[in-house]
């Protein structure tokens, strides 16, 4: 029997406001995709500012006027924009709490629960902890706890965020975003030949994955076994 399923791989980062909303939107239009149970999701890793440091120094407003060279009236504005997005999609954004950090230690977590099959549990908590509760993603502390809530050992986490091979697994996507010229995120990638970029309304998401699982599905039948039935027993104590 066929069990192979179309490959859905998303790159992101957790200082990214529209990689929440865009986890939510995609997750929405999933939903009301009917072969949802025939698609695997990865996580990849993406640094929007790989030079920030591991304690804040000033606030994300401050951040981003400040460093990124943007205008305080425009930053203010564009926050409230997107706080109002995050809203529409059922998502509570504190940017006045944000502790604006570097992410590569929490893409090592994120890194580890990939293996342990809990790549979108890592993103879930992450993003809940960096936008709603303005917890500090680079601090190994915090992120052992975070690590916990989801079901990692504090030795697992602890070994994530001090050996080099989590690092490396983060690296390799980050690279690999370079390679295939991925600039900004979150952005999908759908059985690396469909490809959506940014937060997209659901339908756009739904969309895609029905083009993109059509074809996908045509390359890859379902196959199911042909039975000649005879007499045996079943699990629940049945035999005839």
């Amino acid at each position: 029997m066929n069990t192979a399923k179309m490959q859905v791989e998303i790159w992101s980062d957790i200082a990214c406001p529209f990689c929440y909303i865009g986890k939510r939107n995609f997750e929405s239009g999933i939903e009301k995709f009917a072969d949802a149970a025939n698609i695997n999701v990865t996580w990849k890793s993406f640094q929007l500012d790989p030079t920030l440091p591991e304690k804040t120094t000033v606030d994300h407003e401050q951040y981003l006027v400040k460093y990124k060279g943007l205008p305080a009236d425009r930053v203010n504005q564009m926050l409230q924009q997107v706080a109002q997005s995050a809203k529409a999609a059922g998502l509570d954004f504190h940017f006045e709490k944000i502790a604006t950090v570097n992410s590569f230690n929490a893409h090592r977590l994120i890194q580890l629960a990939k293996t342990k099959g809990l790549g979108d549990a890592a993103e879930e908590r992450l993003f809940k902890a960096y936008f709603t509760e303005g917890k500090n993603i680079a601090d190994r502390i915090t992120l052992t706890e975070l690590g916990k809530e989801i079901g990692l050992t504090e030795n697992e986490v602890t070994d994530a965020l001090t050996s080099e091979t989590y690092a490396a697994k983060a690296n390799e996507d980050i690279d690999e975003a370079r390679q295939l010229g991925i600039r900004g995120v979150p952005f999908f990638v759908l059985d690396r030949k469909y490809a959506v970029s940014g937060a997209q309304p659901a339908e756009v998401f739904t969309q895609t994955l029905e083009k993109a699982f059509s074809e996908w599905r045509a390359k890859n039948p379902e196959t199911a076994f042909e039975v000649t039935e005879g007499p045996s027993c079943t699990a629940d104590g049945n035999c005839g």
